[in-house]
């Protein structure tokens, strides 16, 4: 019987030649049947893969096979089946390419790496760690949503800020406008899926004068792991692949707001109408209304 899974995985590391992990990687995948998307660059490699669990053992042991990779976090999670083929049917093919940066906020040129990973990034908290904080400070503590907003919509931390933004790229304009100059004095938690996105924000903030900025070690997805839905996070977790959201328990809270008829759903959509690249929190019963109501906002 198949078991299907899905892995999400990055590591910061210097890396010579970013072609030559991709040809590796790519002809890895297709021999194993894998489907997703890795992007590499000089400061190490992204990605999350789909396939049959056997199968993603092979590729998780080739991978820590190559030294500067051998301590990735590999973080592992249901996937939503495959099809005849043994194929995952959360994702449409494999891609793997060379970018200049493995996360796009705009700024490869502030990435500093080393073989420790980020340099000048946040303090690391881990799930228990961040309740620690929490216990010491209170109400001091300002959580930092490190991701797009639509995301923040279904699920984020009790009272997080969540900064307006549509793409990665919009943080460093955010930053640098002064817009949460009011947050310098504050101890700043960011986080964000599986850790990746803040590796690079905290290391942005910290460098623009935040002077207290950690980071959630593993993101929400360890997060939720550890606490479920009976610790600070609050609604379903954002995925960018076919199963939309994921859920931590079987009373996870619903938060988002159908954007046609205000009804509570953690569905998300892309525009019906080609011309429209927006994606919305949206219910069933409104999907084909949504470009209108985007339209008339």
């Amino acid at each position: 019987m198949a078991t299907p899974k899905i892995v999400l995985f990055y590591v910061f590391t210097p890396i010579a030649d970013p072609e030559a992990i991709r040809v590796w990687q790519r002809d890895l995948g297709e021999a194993l049947g894998l489907r997703g998307r890795l992007i590499i660059s000089k400061d190490g490699v992204n990605g999350t893969l789909g396939g049959d669990l056997p199968v993603l053992k092979k590729w998780a042991r080739s991978f820590r096979s190559y030294a500067p990779f051998a301590q990735a976090d590999i973080k592992w999670s249901e996937g939503s089946g495959v099809d005849a083929d043994g194929l995952s049917v959360d994702f449409p093919r494999l891609s793997v390419k060379v970018r200049d940066e493995i996360v796009s906020f705009g700024a490869p040129g502030e990435l500093r790496v080393d073989d420790s990973g980020v340099i000048g990034g946040g303090t690391r908290l881990s799930p228990e760690g961040l309740h620690e904080l929490i216990d010491e400070r209170g109400d001091d503590v300002v959580f930092f949503d490190g991701r797009n907003s639509l995301e923040a919509e279904i699920g984020r931390f009790r009272g997080a800020v969540v900064p307006d933004t549509e793409t990665t790229r919009d943080f460093v304009q955010l930053l640098d406008s002064g817009t949460y100059d009011h947050l310098k004095g504050k101890p700043v938690v960011t986080y964000c899926t599986g850790g990746i996105r803040c590796e690079v924000l905290s290391s942005l903030m910290t460098s623009r004068g935040f002077g207290e900025v950690y980071q959630l070690e593993g993101g929400i997805v360890r997060y939720g792991e550890r606490f479920g839905d009976d610790g600070l996070w609050q609604g379903s977790l954002y995925v960018f692949d076919k199963r939309g959201s994921v859920d931590f328990s079987d009373h996870a809270s619903v938060i988002g707001e159908c954007a046609g008829c205000g009804a509570a759903t953690k569905r998300t959509a892309n525009c019906p109408d080609p011309a429209c690249r927006s994606q919305f929190v949206v219910c069933e019963s409104c999907d084909q209304v949504r470009c209108t109501v985007h339209a008339a906002a």
